[in-house]
């Protein structure tokens, strides 16, 4: 893909209409792809924050919090290519948390985040949550956006996340 701010009229038509046609599939977060997507999503991160950003390695329970029957992992794939990423987690009866939202840079400003974003919910509520909360990170200003605009309300902590800066919960 091209730089979107080039884009002809039909370029961008045409970006529109391959973003309309991505599939959402839920995948285990130890696939190929997802361990690819999760590595985009990291390295975005750390060029963005200051002081950049170390995910750790995984322990095996956060792993398997983003499984069946209680988390989900999803990939965005567009023919062959995996362009986006997010996740959900258990934490009680009644709460899921949104984790590791990620869309490429390429395929930004096409509404693909908000999709997943309504996807996990959905997704979420089918699991039977009543409520999701997110965190994020100040530089992430478009996702702070985004999350205000989908009827997420700030919030207090609610957990030890070191890069966190704002907490938001929806109920569903």
């Amino acid at each position: 893909m091209s730089d979107p701010s080039a884009e002809t009229a039909p370029q961008i038509a045409a970006r529109r209409l391959r973003a309309a046609t991505v599939k959402f599939e839920s995948v285990d977060p130890e696939h190929a792809a997802a361990k690819w997507a999760l590595a985009q999503y990291f390295s975005e991160l750390d060029t963005r924050f200051d002081g950049g950003f170390d995910p750790g390695e995984p322990t095996a329970e956060e792993v398997a919090a983003l499984r069946p029957p209680d988390g989900r992992f999803l990939l965005i794939r567009s023919d062959e290519a995996h362009i986006g990423c997010g996740a959900l987690q258990r934490i009680d009866g009644e709460t899921a948390e949104v984790k590791r939202m990620w869309i490429h840079s390429e395929w930004r400003g096409l509404g693909l985040g908000r999709r997943l974003l309504t996807t996990l919910e959905t997704t979420a509520g089918e699991l039977g949550y009543l409520r999701i909360v997110l965190d994020t990170n100040s530089e992430l200003v478009e996702a702070i956006r985004m999350y205000r605009a989908a009827g997420y309300e700030s919030i207090e902590r609610y957990n030890d996340n070191p890069y966190a800066l704002h907490w938001f919960a929806k109920s569903l």
